[in-house]
């Protein structure tokens, strides 16, 4: 590794998608050999990559290499290569045939996963299908020992530092014949992951063991791979390992196989996912599927970075159906886990956001508004001018406005491959759509001009850089760093099209496009360095006696990667070594990877004080008298190569040639515009915008305003200038451009202020269950923008803010912030706090902005603020109809303090419980106050660059424009239930009446009445039982958040959640009923129980599926020194195209699970079962999912409350199919009574015994 062999050929290839890129250093030659090949392309070569070696040695040479012979090895010094090829596998399914072995009880473990929906307003919940094909469960198991008085038995200590007891060891002579029976099936590779292996993994060592002495050819066990508590990523880690690894060995020993020397002599490295190189024997499957991206980070971050700008980087790689962002400032960022294809990946790799769109991105208008993707017309057929009858994408809307010259892109299109783009075509398209586009703005505006094509293709590009601009404002923001300080690394094929654009849209100075940008991820693999890691558990307090101990670790981890490393033929001198602690606050769920911190005079410094730094960095806030824990300790060794060395250019001695001019149109009109060529450009050549530079077949854009300069090294540096320049835009008509960009920032402050939140908050509910929402609304109350967190907040907080603006009046001020639960004002139940923050500009109100959260204690009869049997909602806890959080910029703590300790204060009869938890009350309620600042901060951003007037009109036009698509939805619905249901005829509307019930008895009765002609509809809930007594009483809010939820779930258009949504509804709900009930009842089932209730009702009457679980589950249990809570998931109901899926969160929420292992590591219990409930989804032509079963034993007494529904009342089918099972609540008791516990109740349970809980499936759609 260390030595140079200047007679031989270095080579660098990223194998993509489409294209396979290899860039190589020819001795004798300054100037690198750059060949770009298809992938596939079976005609004419078996591997891209090989035949491309193949070709530039025959050039190097000079003799003829046959494809049938093995190319020689040596005339090559290194291959070093990124591939696809694991990526591609896992999103077209294409994998080893595995199986997936876990503990008895968790057969279900992955298929549950983290039981969240992918999409909320997806009725059919599509999820990515399963790696594996069987489970093995395998009888045994192991507990950690969470009180040290209790470690008699067979106890050891784990390799994390916990105490582990032995539950049950597995029986060899039983696994033996399930795994032959898997061989004989065909199934020869397998995943392992057990309970707690990742501090106990010797019980997977011996499935592995037995499996390889079988004839399995390849095991991948959870605890090797990703040693981290945590069951359900790291059985996915396990799956995607065992599911890849094969199809990559076998791919790379094919590809070695076709040198003469083969692996013998052959120095080739594989680029893994956290942008490091490993030898063919150590690139295992869950390390590559970033493989090529890692390639374009390294290449970018290592040839510009403190090299063309000493500036922050966004690496903006652009393809053809989706862009990659990623930031470097100096180290690579990296994250431990990531998700990809339904799968989640575990293990150190680069943090690198994939947003779906690209040169193919579909354009379309729909609604009055212009869209972008997020579907793309993919390589076949293409966009229109590829000449195979494909849609209009952005590529096309490119070479419209002449930012693709023709002239420079290969003519391999048409019947013969041999034609150019075609432009025609593409016009002519743009033509029709320019028509559709222009009708529909008269019938708005009967005086407006019409859109010329050029504006039309203008404004979808503008739509597309802002679809792009959103995932780069909070890759960036959400970790606390300002956008506009970066200089963006533009990369990719299509990317330096659009990087002049989308750098002024994001307040940019500075744009880098490397001179290799179309190949920048292949060149790379050339500049980036071998690593190995180790990663071990340790479980410790943090304080000198542990961090001695980790430090004893580093050292033993340490020495292996640095025998791992010699062992590859590094020089000590030329391997550095990183030491990390995975840190965590106590109580806390959010872990930081700490690098070991350096004291200026070299020494080690303190882990704790660079962890609270960087808490503090990244989450704006720091906990006090708090033990920091240590996770897992980390070592990474890496192996410094012989990189490629930067090339100067000679400086430029004349003005730069111009090759021609083209006409490219800049959004005020056509430009004669110059074209350059890179390659004839040299060092210190000034190129002034507006001009085209054309870097092999990437098209970079100088716009006017700009100026590109050519650096030192060959890359092009552009200065954006007139950045901060008043955008104007129409107001009174809604711009369909504009109105789409709106819509993008609008629902990107939402999402920001939710990131904030998720970010800033202490509590598990919100940072880890992620259970709150975000919303901005006009200075009216109406709502703008909510971004899509919880359904059951969606639009509910509109009535909120109305509430809040009423009763305050003129009595609101600059730096008020206000607070309210109470179902009354507006709120849904008593856990769901709402901090409200009015915003003005110049002394006038302008906006307000929400955020509510569930806070998992606020008081009440039972711990955790959930009591089953509540009856009026002083006992459910603090009620908070209106108060100053914050009053003209200071925080009243003692005031909300007060209100939160004494919930009862107003009814002194009875004396009820305050909080529990106050100070995670505060941090909460601190967190959201910060949410709130940073949605106000993006809003006076946007009012600077657009000037209030037009912001505010497009407040109005947004919600215009949802009202629209809800119309259009309901005209269409009204035909479709018009045949398919039973229903009466209202003159020209459809009416339909459906009804279901309580598990009480009680009824939701909905007349439902579609007017087809003018899309609007009536939801009357008269005949609704009235308020009862007990708590699923349900506010108003949850019933118009019910009514929003179906209405976006029936538009098949990704519309914005505002105001707009309800306007052509009317909802009526009868005084007094339950879903309006008095200010005095108990409301906290209505959220969680009686919305679910209502949906289901609802998309009923819409004949749009069978009913779902209709319930959350809703658990809590603790004592006086801790509370635990979540909702389980059940079964969703069938549609007339697809079956139910099991053992997921439905409709009204979608809150995520705690994973099993933390669960058992943080709480006294034992999980005996983690499944599915088979066979309790409803029969049908399309059948129902199956509910979950949870079984858990309690290690010391607690109370317990379960608050459920479905108990009653099965879920109905719909159209022939049957319902769903009912759920059941059970505890099994010490001396193994069994005793049902209805579907509310609170327990107080003994050490021992166990809870078990069925959930109800979802019903199932159709005859059989």
């Amino acid at each position: 590794m260390g030595s140079i062999d200047e007679g031989k050929l270095r080579f660098c290839i990223d194998r993509g998608g489409t294209f396979t890129d290899v860039y190589a250093e020819i001795p004798g030659q300054s100037e690198g050999r750059v060949m770009k090949l298809l992938s596939v392309d079976p005609a004419n070569y078996d591997d891209a990559p090989v035949e491309g070696i193949r070709r530039i040695v025959e050039e190097f040479t000079g003799e003829k290499i046959p494809r049938t012979a093995k190319v020689p090895t040596d005339k090559i010094e290194w291959i070093r290569m990124g591939t696809t090829v694991a990526t591609n596998a896992l999103l077209e399914r294409k994998g080893e045939r595995i199986a997936l072995c876990v503990t008895r009880g968790f057969g279900d473990l992955l298929q549950i996963g983290n039981q969240a929906r992918p999409n909320i307003f997806d009725l059919t919940v599509s999820k990515s299908s399963n790696l594996y094909e069987e489970v093995l469960e395998i009888d045994e198991r192991v507990e950690l020992v969470l009180d040290e008085a209790d470690s008699s038995g067979s106890t050891v200590q784990g390799v994390s530092g916990e105490l582990v007891r032995v539950v049950k060891h597995p029986d060899e002579e039983i696994v033996k014949p399930l795994l032959i029976g898997l061989l004989e099936r065909g199934i020869s590779c397998l995943a392992v992951v057990l309970m707690h292996s990742y501090t106990y993994p010797h019980h997977e060592i011996l499935v592995e063991k037995l499996a390889m002495s079988l004839g399995f050819k390849h095991v991948s066990l959870s605890s090797a791979l990703t040693p981290m508590i945590r069951a359900v990523p790291r059985g996915f880690t396990a799956c995607v390992d065992a599911y890849l690894t094969p199809v990559i060995k076998e791919y790379l020993s094919g590809f070695i196989s076709k040198f003469d020397e083969g692996r013998e002599k052959l120095n080739v490295l594989f680029m893994q996912s956290d942008g490091g190189l490993a030898p063919e024997s150590r690139f295992s499957g869950h390390k590559a599927v970033l493989s090529g991206p890692a390639g374009g980070v390294v290449g970018y971050s290592q040839t510009l970075f403190g090299i063309e700008t000493d500036k922050p980087l966004i690496g903006f790689d652009m393809g053809g159906t989706s862009t990659d962002v990623s930031r470097y400032a100096g180290s690579y960022e990296q994250v431990i886990e990531t998700q990809l294809a339904g799968a989640i990946i575990q293990a150190p790799q680069l943090e690198i956001n994939t947003v779906a769109a690209g040169g193919g991105s579909k354009l379309k208008f729909q609604f009055g508004a212009f869209r972008v993707g997020p579907e793309s017309v993919g390589a076949h057929p293409g966009p229109v001018c590829y000449r195979k009858g494909g849609e209009l994408a952005v590529t096309d809307a490119n070479l419209v406005l002449g930012y693709i010259i023709p002239d420079y892109f290969p003519s391999i299109f048409g019947p013969t491959e041999d034609q150019p783009l075609d432009l025609n075509a593409t016009r002519c398209e743009f033509e029709k759509l320019a028509k559709k586009i222009n009708a529909y703005r008269k019938s708005q505006d009967p005086g407006t001009t019409d859109m010329t094509v050029e504006e039309i293709a203008q404004g979808y590009i503008n739509v597309a850089n802002e679809t792009m601009c959103r995932p780069i404002r909070q890759l960036t923001e959400m970790k606390g760093h300002e956008t506009k300080n970066h200089a963006l690394a533009c990369f990719g094929g299509a990317g330096p099209q659009h990087a002049c654009a989308i750098a002024r849209s994001l307040g940019m100075e500075e744009v880098l496009i490397h001179r290799f940008c179309g190949i920048l991820s292949a060149y790379g693999m050339g500049m980036a360095d071998v690593v190995e890691e180790v990663q071990e558990p340790f479980s410790a307090v943090y304080d000198p006696e542990s961090v001695l101990m980790a430090s004893d670790r580093e050292a033993t981890l340490l020495k292996n990667v640095k025998e791992k490393l010699r062992n590859q033929r590094f020089r000590e001198e030329h391997i550095t070594t990183e030491t990390y602690l995975n840190l965590r606050y106590e109580g806390t769920d959010t872990a930081i990877m700490v690098k070991s911190p350096l004291k200026e005079d070299g020494s080690r410094g303190d882990y704790a004080i660079e962890f609270v730094k960087l808490f503090q960095q990244e989450y704006g806030f720091k906990l006090e008298n708090r033990n920091i824990l240590i996770c897992d300790v980390r070592v990474r060794g890496i192996g410094v190569t012989n990189v490629l060395k930067l090339q100067s250019l000679e400086p430029a001695s004349g003005a730069a040639n111009i090759e021609g001019y083209y006409k490219v149109y800049f959004g005020n009109g056509w430009h004669d515009t110059p074209l350059f060529k890179l390659e004839e450009l040299a060092f210190g050549h000034v190129i002034p915008g507006p001009a085209i530079i054309m870097n092999g077949n990437s098209t970079v854009i100088v716009e006017p305003g700009c100026k590109a300069v050519i650096t030192e090294y060959g890359n092009i540096k552009v200065k954006i200038e007139s950045v901060n320049d008043v955008v104007e835009v129409a107001k009174d008509v809604a711009d369909v451009v504009q109105l789409s960009i709106f819509n993008h920032r609008f629902m990107g402050i939402a999402e920001q202020m939710g990131r904030t939140l998720q970010r800033t908050s202490i509590s598990t509910n919100i940072k880890e269950r992620l259970d709150f929402s975000c919303a901005l609304f006009g200075p009216d109350s109406g709502l703008v923008a909510n971004a899509p967190h919880v359904p059951v907040h969606l639009g509910a907080m509109s009535s909120t803010v109305k509430w809040q603006l009423k009763y305050w009046g003129n009595n609101l001020n600059e730096g008020d912030v206000l607070v309210t639960n109470h179902p009354c004002a507006g709120g849904s139940h008593l856990p769901d706090i709402t901090v409200v923050t009015p915003v003005f500009d110049k002394g006038k109100l302008v906006f307000f902005v929400a955020s509510r959260g569930h806070h998992a204690e606020i008081g009440g009869i039972t711990p955790g603020s959930m009591p089953p049997f509540s009856k009026s909602i002083w006992e459910e806890g603090a009620a908070i109809k209106a108060f100053k959080l914050v009053e003209k910029g200071r925080f009243q703590e003692e005031g909300i303090s007060k209100l939160l300790l004494s919930p009862s204060s107003d009814e002194s009869a009875h004396n009820i419980p305050g909080t529990r938890r106050l100070q995670d009350n505060l941090s909460d309620l601190h967190a959201q106050v910060a949410a709130n600042q940073r949605g106000i901060s993006l809003i006076k951003e946007l009012i600077q660059q657009y000037g209030l007037e037009t912001v505010q009109s497009y407040m109005n036009h947004v919600q215009v424009n949802a009202e629209g698509a809800v119309r259009e939805m309901l005209k269409s619905v009204a035909a479709r239930v018009s045949s398919n249901s039973p229903k009466v005829q209202d003159g020209d509307s459809v009416v339909v009446e459906e009804e279901d019930l309580m598990d009480d008895g009680s009824v939701i009765h909905l007349k439902l009445k579609i007017d087809p002609k003018n899309g609007e509809a009536i939801f009357d809930f008269s005949g609704t039982s009235p308020e009862v007594y007990g708590n699923w009483n349900a506010p108003e809010a949850v019933t118009a958040a019910a009514v929003i939820y179906c209405l976006r779930s029936l538009v098949d258009v990704d519309i914005p959640l505002n105001q707009g949504c309800l306007a052509p509804v009317k909802i009526y709900i009868p005084p007094g009923s339950f879903l309006s009930p008095s200010d005095k009842a108990a409301v906290v089932g209505g959220n969680v129980l009686t919305s679910q209730r209502v949906t289901d009702v609802i998309l009923t009457a819409f004949q749009a599926c069978a009913c779902s679980q209709g319930c959350m589950n809703n658990l809590t249990f603790g004592d006086n020194t801790f509370g635990y809570y979540e909702t389980i998931g059940g079964g969703s109901g069938a549609g007339p195209t697809w079956d139910g899926t099991s053992g997921v969160q439905c409709h009204m929420t979608n809150t995520r699970m705690t994973d099993p292992e933390i669960c058992e590591q943080r709480y006294p219990v034992l999980l005996h079962r983690f499944g599915l409930r088979e066979g309790s989804g409803g029969a049908g032509f399309h059948r129902g999912g199956d509910g979950i079963v949870r079984e858990i034993e309690f290690r010391r007494p607690v109370v317990v409350s379960i608050l459920s529904e479905r108990r009653v009342h099965a879920p109905k089918g719909l159209r022939g199919g049957k319902d769903g099972a009912r759920g059941a609540n059970y505890l099994i008791t010490k001396d193994k009574r069994k005793v049902f516990l209805g579907g509310k109740n609170t327990v107080e349970v003994q050490a021992g015994e166990i809870l078990q809980i069925l959930t109800p499936g979802g019903g199932g759609w159709g005859s059989l």
